[in-house]
């Protein structure tokens, strides 16, 4: 029996288009692969796998990139936030303030130390912590103040700043989205007593593995930061203090050497997507339907993530949708951390945070890494369009 018209339009509209995948990690390395091979190729022969020359080469870059005096490498981003905090000193008992929308590691560090993390609500603009909800949450019992520069725009750090240095509460920043990003042309990272960066491979700068960073400007904290990486050694079996095994290696370093280089032309290709997203979205009147992300004009974007908001309960569907036609996208972050399993017995309660719960209901972030190109971004709007005109729009009312 053959198929009314009405069925072969709906097939014509979710047929697959382009495939574009969300993040292409091979990709973005290709063309660096020679000089990246040559790199961990001298590493290979000098046999200095830790504590290599590459390692002191990477943290001077990232500390004149971050415009502090010190940069300290470590193995991972989870790991820079939980020496920042073991630096402080952080005990079982204490608060410390985190937003709740952003990665489990920003709340998993506090919860390590056995400190309490402090939820608070988000900006619903830039998604970043909410310095009004922040300032209502400080107690006698507040030992740090986390903020996250999260998707790769820099959180408001003069008014966050300002109200921790009324109550003499030290800021970490949560870099980790946000290499190269900036607030008021400061950058990320140099704003609190200290920065954590991560080199995780999807990273606006990744390596090829695990690999951190911290930066600050005090020069007791980061010879603290650096013996609290090296099991509290120094001499060689001597401990002065209770710290961890958290090294950059030098194989990691050599590579984030190579890529470093490229980080301002990673960071323009980022930008031009995001801005051409917008344009596209505009000339097509899905602005009208989706909510776009929001620049805050005194923030240096680097564009770690472009998230559009889906309301009216459509985003999971839309999110299948695109996944029919092998277009990737994602939700950066389903579960809001208070209302994780994990955290459940600190009382928090569905509603308790709504500009939270609210975005991750409704985000979903689309592919907007460097090596996009723009037939790839036609095809992921016209995916998403393509919802909004076919049956799928409408079974998901």
């Amino acid at each position: 029996m053959s198929k009314d018209k009405s069925s072969q339009a709906s097939e014509k509209q979710s047929a697959p288009t382009t495939a574009v995948p969300m993040l292409d990690v091979g990709r973005g390395n290709r063309p660096l692969r020679d000089e990246i091979m040559e790199a961990v190729g001298r590493v290979v022969d000098s046999g200095r796998f830790l504590h290599g020359p590459e390692v002191g080469e990477l943290e001077c870059t990232v500390a004149g990139l971050s415009q502090t005096k010190h940069a300290i490498g470590c193995a991972s981003g989870s790991d820079a936030l939980l020496l920042a905090l073991m630096a402080l000193d952080i005990q079982p008992g204490d608060e410390v303030i985190v937003p709740s929308f952003t990665f489990f590691a920003t709340a998993s560090a506090v919860a390590r130390l056995g400190a309490e993390p402090v939820f608070v609500d988000i900006d619903p603009e830039t998604y970043n912590i909410d310095p009004e909800s922040l300032g209502e949450s400080i107690t006698s019992r507040t030992r740090a103040i986390i903020p996250v520069h999260l998707f790769g725009q820099c959180a408001p750090m003069d008014q966050i700043c300002e109200i921790a240095g009324q109550h003499g509460i030290p800021v970490i920043e949560d870099a980790a989205q946000a290499i190269g990003a900036a607030w008021d042309g400061r950058p990320a990272g140099s704003w609190g007593i200290a920065g954590c960066l991560s080199f995780y491979p999807t990273k606006n700068l990744g390596g090829m593995g695990d690999g951190g960073m911290l930066v600050c400007n005090d020069d007791a904290l980061a010879a603290k930061l650096r013996l609290l990486a090296a099991h509290g050694m120094q001499p060689r079996y001597y401990h002065k203090l209770l710290g961890i095994n958290s090294r950059l290696d030098t194989i990691q370093a050599a590579i984030l050497n190579v890529k470093i280089a490229h980080l301002d032309a990673y960071a323009s290709a980022r930008r031009n997507h995001a801005e051409r997203y917008t344009a596209l979205f505009e000339s097509t009147r899905l602005h009208e339907t989706l909510q776009l992300p929001y620049h805050d004009q005194r923030a240096t974007h680097v564009w770690n993530q472009y998230g559009v908001r889906v309301p009216y309960g459509r985003r999971d569907a839309l999110k299948q949708h695109l996944a029919k036609q092998g277009i990737g996208c994602e939700i950066y972050y389903p579960v809001p951390l208070h209302m994780q399993e994990c955290f459940a017995d600190l009382g928090y309660s569905l509603g308790c945070l709504p500009h939270t719960e609210a975005a991750a209901r409704e985000i979903l972030h689309l592919p907007v890494y460097p090596e996009l190109t723009e037939s790839e971004q036609d095809a992921v709007v016209e995916g998403i369009e393509s919802f909004y005109v076919s049956g799928a729009f409408r079974q998901a009312a």
